[in-house]
């Protein structure tokens, strides 16, 4: 299980990388631009997702889910402050420090237990909650290339797939 999630956080990491990749090569005025979406932005979907991957992280951690949730807002505003070359370098710090977890962890397959708000208690291992991550960020990835392909802008396909295939060829 620890290799497959490790995997499966690789491919977040290169899914992430794409997506920047491909938004660097657009008119720097879309990042902030105002859409009529869910997510009133690219820069709202991209902080996000970076408060959501930095309060899991930080759960995993051991941190109280409460206290952290509660710090939830701080990484969304710090991530809506960042332009999009520093948010990119937020992402890679937070992956970098997801990895070091991982090896300091060992075995993701021990639980932990959530005291969430909404759901109540509940005991999970740490390696759902890494599925649960890329998840999340998956979701919002496909919901920015639909920001892009409203505005006529091709998309990047991110799929697992091609992920398995740059990995595969070296690419």
């Amino acid at each position: 299980m620890n290799e497959n999630t490790r995997q499966l956080y690789d491919y977040h990491t290169w899914a992430n990388a794409k997506m920047f990749e491909r938004l660097k090569e657009l008119p720097a005025d879309l990042y902030r631009r105002e859409f009529e979406t869910g997510f009133s932005s690219l820069s709202k979907v991209l902080a996000h997702m970076y408060a959501v991957d930095q309060i899991w992280f930080n759960i995993m951690s051991g941190g109280d889910m409460m206290a952290v949730l509660a710090m939830g807002e701080t990484f969304q505003e710090q991530a809506e402050a960042a332009g999009m070359a520093e948010l990119e370098t937020m992402f890679v710090a937070l992956s970098q420090q997801y990895r070091a977890f991982f090896e300091r962890q060992g075995d993701l397959t021990q639980s932990i237990v959530l005291e969430h708000a909404h759901i109540g208690r509940m005991e999970t291992p740490l390696y759902e909650l890494v599925q649960h991550t890329v998840n999340h960020d998956t979701y919002h990835r496909g919901n920015i290339m639909t920001m892009l392909q409203q505005l006529g802008h091709p998309f990047t396909s991110m799929d697992y797939i091609y992920y398995l295939h740059a990995k595969a060829t070296n690419g």
